[in-house]
Order: structure tokens, then sequence, then C-alpha cells
């Protein structure tokens, strides 16, 4: 200690070390920048699973013959136009939208663009929403044939059994709205108005020198004459309503005093009825048979009654039609109990299997009445016996299929008339069978 202090006393003190603040600056981060182009090397193919559900539709879609389709396309080699998209990329598309819960053309439109399983499906092919809507309705016989040559394979296979069906009732919402139902003295008056308001475009229009002008006017005037089109659709559509609750009042009636009849301006076709939750709005009445016990549909078919009483017997001539055959077993639930139909398909060959409803007078629904042809008659005993009832429990699967289409979001319908409500329901009837085909011949 002494040494250091003899070597070093003399020198000045140190002061120690003073430390600045160094500012520390702003962060620097990666931020997003969207307006730039960048080139990216995609492998379609790879963009989705092998096990894809995707997969598994396109291959069912490569093994069909579309020449029908085909022949529609107008684009041939040698000749000017360009190349239409192929009619059976158009197929899966749909069918993959439909499972999808997508019942939209512009938004699956768009989806070809974003969404990586249908840009697989398309593989650089570019669509637009007016091919895609026009498809979609244009080709219910084709689906039509799809499925009734689907069911056979599976039968063939094993997979089903068509000796036995059932059928129930699916009611849809249409696309209208309640507050477009009008009675016979709108329609008449509003018929008057859309006709007088065309007659007055047309000469407004052949008096116009203008031509912006009279272009503008002319698409007043076809928006004037579609409107009075579809008045005149609601007329014809009201006095089918009439001709309809003649008959029926012809036969008795129901009991209840109808109100005056209305038809709607928006679908001259839909009808108000009763919905599942208890709810009146404008809807159709979607029939589909399917296999008992498994969720494979046979056949729909549409129908714009509220009712499904007496609908079993058009069903079945439907599905003889498709199959060249008719099940043995067919089975109902209550709502299609008409003696006419039982009647008749006893007449055939064809056993069914329906509950009886409850008579207002309290007696034993399962007792034969002297009214009964003999296939009531049958019918009764077979409901009242412990076989018929163990039958009769293979009805409730085919409540199935409507759960899973409703899951695929078929809850209002985007299209209006019948034919083009069957076109869609055709989609989710061959979607639905593909599917569940599929797990069958996995299993």
């Amino acid at each position: 200690m002494m040494a250091d202090e003899g070597l070093f006393g003399e020198l000045p003190d140190q002061s120690a070390p003073r430390t600045e603040a160094v500012p520390r600056g702003a962060p620097r981060l990666r931020e997003p920048v969207r307006n730039q182009v960048e080139l990216r090397a995609v492998d379609i193919d790879s963009l989705i699973g092998q096990d894809h559900l995707a997969r598994v539709i396109w291959a069912y879609v490569e093994g069909l013959e579309l020449s029908e389709l085909e022949d529609r396309v107008k684009a041939r080699e040698n000749r000017p136009g360009h190349p239409a998209p192929s009619p059976r990329l158009l197929l899966a598309l749909w069918l993959y939208a439909t499972s999808d819960g997508v019942g939209s053309a512009r938004a699956l439109d768009r989806l070809c663009d974003s969404h990586d399983v249908y840009r697989w499906l398309c593989g650089g092919v570019s669509l637009n929403y007016h091919t895609l809507s026009d498809f979609r309705v244009g080709c219910a016989d084709l689906l039509d044939r799809l499925l009734v040559e689907h069911l056979v394979a599976l039968n063939e296979a094993g997979l089903i059994d068509l000796e036995k069906l059932t059928q129930d009732g699916l009611r849809i919402r249409a696309n209208a709205g309640a507050g477009s139902f009008r009675r016979e003295a709108t329609l008449d008056r509003q018929m008057a108005q859309a006709k007088a308001v065309v007659e007055e475009l047309k000469r407004e229009v052949d008096a116009d020198p203008e031509a912006s002008n009279r272009r503008i006017r002319a698409a007043r005037e076809r928006a004037a004459r579609e409107r009075s089109e579809r008045v005149q659709a609601a007329q014809r559509a009201l006095d089918e309503i009439k001709r309809k609750r003649k008959q029926l009042d012809e036969k008795g009636g129901n009991g209840k005093k109808p109100k005056e009849p209305r038809a709607s301006t928006t679908d001259p076709q839909a009808r108000v009825m009763k919905m599942a939750d208890a709810g009146f709005r404008p809807a159709y009445n979607v029939q589909v048979a399917s296999a008992a016990g498994e969720l494979i549909v046979v056949t729909v078919d549409i129908d714009n009654n509220g009712s499904d009483r007496g609908l079993m017997r058009p069903m079945l001539e439907r599905t003889r039609t498709r199959l060249k055959r008719l099940p043995r077993r067919y089975l109902a639930d209550g709502g299609f109990c008409s003696g006419e139909d039982i009647e008749w398909a006893h007449g055939e060959g064809v056993e069914v299997y329906c509950p009886p409803p409850n008579s207002r007078s309290g007696v034993d629904p399962f007792l034969p009445r002297s009214s009964d042809g003999p296939g009531v008659a049958a019918w009764r005993a077979r409901m009242a016996s412990e076989a018929g009832k163990a039958q009769y429990k293979a009805r409730t699967i085919c409540e199935c299929i409507h759960a899973r289409w409703r899951n695929w979001d078929l809850r209002q319908l985007t299209v209006r008339g019948i034919e083009k409500v069957r076109a869609v329901v055709l989609w989710y009837a061959l979607t639905n069978n593909i599917l569940q085909g599929h797990q069958l011949a996995k299993a």
C-alpha cells in the first residue's frame, strides 16, 4: 500500500468516466407491402392432400361419359372461337361446391380465384359466374341419369338394397318474399299498369331521335315487359290454385274455410307452406325417396303442395320410370297416408308401411273398416303387427339426408321455378350419393 502511494501519489485524481444516454431510435420492423408484384412457382397438384374430398369427386367425374354436354360446345377445331370450359370441370366444381355449402355462382367464381381446393379443381382454367350459373340449372337431365347410373352400380356391388325404400318430404324456403303474394284484383290492376307502361315506352323509343336516350328507354321498356310477364305468370298460377281448390271442394273439402287465393309475382310457382318451425313462408315441397337404412337417395321430385298426402303414388311411378322396377316394401310417415295410393301400391305388389292416422272419433285406427279395399285392409293388419312395426323403424334414417343437406346450407333457394329447383336438388342428391357411396365402398 505504501509502495502504491510513493509511485502514484503525485498524480492528479481521476474522475469517474461519464456515461451519456444514447437515444434508442425508432424500432426497425418489417411492414407488409401489398402493391408489389411477385412471381411464385406453384405446384397446383400439391395444394391439397392425396386423400382430399376434391380428389374423390374428380375421380368420379373422370370416369363419366359426358358426350351429350360436349356436343353442346360451339367452339370446334379449325373454327374461330374461344375454347369453352370443360363440362367435366364444371360438373366437378358444382359437386364439390355443393358439399362445401356454396350455392351461389358468384361465390363459386370468387373461390376459383382465391381458394386452394377450387384452384386445384380449375387447374388454371378461368371461369365466370354466368357460365357457372347456366351450367348449374341447365343439366338436370344429365344429373338424373348420373343419379340412376350410380344407384345401379351401388346395387350391383351389393352396397344397397333397392327392394326397400323410404319417402319423406322436406320444405325448402323459396326465393320469394311473403310480400310478393298478390290477390286476383291486385294482379289485374298491376297487369293493366304494366301494359300501359310498356306501350308508353314503346312510343317514346320510336319518337326519340337520340340514340343514347333511346337505349335508356329501351332498357326501361325491357324491365316493364319482364314485369308484365311475371304478373302474367302469377295470374296463371292463381288460375291453377283455383282449379285445385275446385277439385278439393268436389271431393268434400278439408273442413276449413278457404282464404282468398294469392300468387307471387317473384316466383309464381312457390306456395306459402307450414315449415318445420311451425311458421308459414313461401317454399317448395321436396320429396326424397331413399334406400331404407342407408343414406342413399333414389329419386327426388318437387311439388308446390304444402301437404304430403297423395304424393306417394307419383313418387313410386317416378321411381319405376327411372329404375325400371318398384320396391317390394315402401316406408313413409303418417302424412302420406292415402287410401287410394295404398290400394294402388297393393295392386302393384308393393307393401306400404305407413302408420295410420288417429281417428277423430277415437276408433282404433288399426281396426278394419267396411269401406276398406283389400290393399288398405292388409295395410292396417300389417301396421298392427310387431313385424310391421319393426320394418317401419328403418324409416327414420332417411331424415339424416335432410340434416346433411341443411349442413350444406340448403335452407333457402337461390333460383326460381320448379324446374330450376329440381336441378339444384339433384346436385345435392348426386353429391350425397357420391360421398356416401365412397364411404360404403371403403367399409
